[in-house]
């Protein structure tokens, strides 16, 4: 199975999961904590590195509470790990005071940041994995709508979705094509690839405007109905009470070093 099958089939898996059945929690609960945890756990101050990681503890949770497995969402959170270290890549360089000593070895604070800016960007796309495997892009669309985000945002984002299987569908078509005629050809020229990508465009183009055709068809305005169904939802008295004590937890991490206060228990 290749790249492109692989994708493709992670699309409709997350689409199947979405309509499978109501999860656990709210949408717009699940929305909020995550802001809310985003917005928590990216204002902790750089050097505060032992407070930083108790923040780990918010993926693990959700992940368990949704029946998710967290060693999949690590595993997949890992492929952000070369983009954000391209961030703080330098900060050892520059920034060589020292921290704190390990033995007879010294951590500098140019290090800690850096290790701090690898594992904020982990768990800001495992809190996002968390997310979109809960609910679904398509769910969360839904959520956002309920919650007052203008339906022309919303809409966007939903098309953008879609898509993307369109677009993936047209170039697995392709790559399939280009095996059953090239006998196990593998390398092709640029010249052919820059061909196949132009290919690719007009048939997606050409694609787009046969389902725009047929959704002006079926009544089509300009606004998706199905984002509208559910206007009035209200969240269950459980997810009501798990937002509020994910919320309370995440600020308190925040306010508090939780660290500093077990180090006062351990060393009495």
């Amino acid at each position: 199975m290749n790249g492109l099958e692989k994708a493709y089939l992670t699309l409709q898996r997350l689409e199947q999961r979405n309509s499978a059945g109501t999860p656990a929690i709210d949408a717009g609960v699940g929305i909020a904590v995550s802001v809310v945890y985003l917005a928590a756990m990216l204002s902790v101050p750089m050097g505060r590195f032992s407070m930083l990681i108790w923040f780990a503890l918010y993926p693990i949770i959700a992940a368990a509470i949704a029946g998710i497995g967290f060693g999949r969402i690590l595993v997949k959170s890992l492929y952000i790990v070369p983009l954000v270290a391209l961030i703080g890549i330098f900060n050892p360089i520059y920034d060589k005071e020292a921290a704190f000593c390990i033995g007879k070895v010294t951590v500098s604070r140019g290090w800690l940041s850096f290790a701090s800016i690898i594992l904020r960007g982990m768990m800001a796309m495992q809190c996002i994995l968390i997310l979109i495997e809960e609910y679904g892009f398509t769910g969360i669309c839904h959520a956002l709508r309920r919650m007052g985000i203008p339906a022309f945002l919303t809409d966007q984002l939903q098309f953008v979705y879609r898509y993307m299987s369109v677009l993936l569908l047209e170039a697995l078509s392709m790559r399939r094509a280009a095996e059953a005629r090239g006998y196990g050809r593998r390398n092709y020229p640029v010249k052919l690839w820059g061909t196949m990508t132009g290919q690719l465009f007009l048939r997606t183009i050409d694609r787009s405007e046969r389902i725009n055709r047929a959704m002006q068809a079926r009544g089509f305005e300009g606004t998706l109905p199905e984002l509208h169904r559910g206007a009035h939802h209200r969240p269950g008295t459980g997810s009501i009470i798990y937002g509020i004590l994910m919320c309370a937890g995440i600020l308190a991490l925040r306010l508090y070093d939780v660290s500093g206060v077990f180090g006062y228990f351990a060393g009495r």
